[in-house]
């Protein structure tokens, strides 16, 4: 029994003994590890006031600049007529089957007296124009002109009252990261609104290098067309055109015609009727890794002149091949894209300072823009307008000069077995005489569908001679 009673004991004292171990060292150990766990957090700073200095409510007024627009933008409505399947009853009367499909935008008033800018794509071929404002007046449109090349057109309503109108900003200055507000009137619901950054400038979605977009992420939708890119100060920036998607919808990317080329559009329309683009008067091509190692160049960035075009601004300002373009004014020349979205903003007679990097040292040369003087027609290749010497060496009085042959073989070859060299003067077309190239457009864009081209040129032998092409 005293044998149990010890066995007993010795196992309580036991017990009491592990347990008190437990508590004086494994549990305290345990709190510390805890402890540790707890405090992790408060290594890391937590006041965000003292790092940096952007807070959303003090920095980024939206309110004030959604406010400032949204009035300012407009459902448009075109009402166009196109073209049935005949069917034999129609066949039997003799009648033209015909039926109006409507078609939906937005635009943005820039004046107090009406015009508005809009996209060339949303009033193409319109029988019929409305315009609906944000208080839900509605007003017929007129087209006042449109450029398509840029897909910017401009409309005008004639409304009772003075009517509220955003400014432009300068393009140029915005930065990409910069928060902006796409402000749309789609299926007449009123004006809507999204923000997002500056994803991108300069963007070109055709691969033509013939384009330069604003990219954003802001919610941009099929009826936005046409509405108002602002920045937080409520300066119009930008006319939302287009986004890419497979879908047809709004998946994160959207684009815009930048303010500064919108702009000039706009006041070319009102004062000439048409754009009138300053021509640099080089060619040649963006940079590229493998452009830089085959030229040698020690640059990766830029535009490499190739070359010059006689008697341009580029010419007479002193611009040579080899030349590698760094800057137009103040802005950054790093692809092909972002000097044709600056000169797309730039008007004949302007003068602008061009930065270039020749021999490894940079060089400044004031360039004047001249007016476009050539013109590319497929079928013959570039004409440009001539010179009162060209006209005398070829004994004429009027006409255009042919510059360089059409790269299509099979023009080509005709011209080649005809003699028609690079020099010839065209004198008529379609029996018409043309002085410049602004005459060619002309008759081109009257030609009616399926009319033969007439063409009348002067060989370098003097020879008055006439071609046909359907």
């Amino acid at each position: 029994m005293k044998k149990i009673l010890s066995l007993l004991f010795v196992s309580a004292l036991g017990g009491a003994i592990t347990l008190g171990a437990y508590k004086i060292f494994m549990e305290k150990e345990q709190h510390v590890v805890v402890q540790e766990k707890q405090e992790q957090p408060f290594s890391f700073p937590v006041n965000h006031t003292s790092n940096a200095n952007f807070t959303p409510d003090r920095d980024v007024n939206f309110e004030a600049a959604a406010e400032k627009t949204v009035h300012t933008v407009v459902h448009v409505k075109n009402t166009t007529i196109n073209s049935k399947q005949m069917t034999y009853e129609d066949l039997f009367f003799g009648r033209q089957p015909q039926r109006a499909q409507v078609g939906t935008g937005s635009g943005v008033i820039i004046s107090p007296d009406g015009y508005i800018i809009t996209n060339n794509h949303v009033i193409a071929g319109s029988r019929e124009l409305t315009v609906t404002m944000n208080n839900n007046k509605t007003y017929d449109a007129t087209i006042i002109g449109t450029d398509e090349k840029t897909d910017i057109a401009l409309i005008k309503v004639e409304a009772d009252e003075e009517l509220p109108f955003t400014v432009f900003g300068d393009s140029d200055e915005a930065k990409i990261g910069e928060w902006v507000l796409a402000i749309g009137n789609p299926f007449n619901l009123t004006s809507t609104v999204t923000a997002g950054i500056i994803s991108a400038k300069s963007r070109d979605l055709s691969g033509l290098s013939n384009q330069s977009f604003i990219q954003t992420d802001a919610a941009v939708n099929p009826g936005n067309s046409g509405g108002a890119l602002v920045n937080t100060n409520g300066d119009l920036i930008g006319i939302n055109t287009a986004i890419t998607s497979q879908t047809g919808s709004y998946i994160g990317y959207s684009f815009a015609v930048p303010s500064n080329i919108a702009k000039k559009v706009v006041q070319d329309i009102m004062e000439f009727g048409n754009v009138q683009n300053g021509i640099l008067g080089v060619s040649g091509s963006p940079i590229s890794s493998g452009y830089a190692e085959k030229f040698g160049l020690n640059t990766s960035e830029g535009f490499y002149i190739e070359e010059v075009e006689e008697d341009s601004g580029a010419d007479i300002a002193g611009l040579k091949s080899g030349d590698i373009i760094q800057k137009l004014e103040n802005v950054d020349i790093k692809k092909f894209s972002d000097l044709k979205g600056f000169l797309n903003s730039k008007s004949p007679k302007d003068v602008i300072n061009v930065t270039v990097l020749r021999n490894g040292e940079q060089r400044v040369f004031p360039v004047t823009l001249l007016k476009n003087e050539t013109l590319t027609v497929p079928i013959i290749g570039v004409i440009k307008n001539a010179k009162a010497k060209d006209l005398k060496k070829y004994k004429t009085d009027n006409g255009v000069k042919i510059a360089s042959l059409t790269n299509n073989k099979n023009y080509l070859g005709y011209w080649m077995n005809n003699g028609v060299q690079v020099g010839d003067i065209i004198t008529a077309i379609n029996d018409i005489k043309v002085n410049s190239i602004e005459d060619v457009q002309t008759i081109l864009k009257n030609r009616q569908t399926n009319e033969l081209l007439r063409i009348e040129l002067i060989n370098s032998k003097g020879e008055k001679e006439r071609y046909n092409f359907r």
